[in-house]
């Protein structure tokens, strides 16, 4: 988890994107949504992937 938040996008505020087996097998989904609760980042889930929001603005889906 260190790693994935240390990143440069992570840093800068950006989007960044994990495959969710990958976020389970190595930290624990649970884990993983305690941390983003603690960051007050928003994630998305689609496919397998997890899209993690580095930020703490709103979120508005377009269509």
């Amino acid at each position: 988890m260190t790693q994935l938040f240390a990143t440069r996008a992570a840093r800068d505020g950006a989007v960044i994107r994990r495959k969710l087996r990958d976020i389970e097998r190595y930290v624990g989904r649970e884990a993983f949504l305690a941390e983003l609760e603690r960051r007050g980042y928003h994630a998305v889930e689609n496919a397998g992937q997890l899209v993690i929001f580095c930020n703490r603005e709103p979120i508005r889906r377009v269509l």
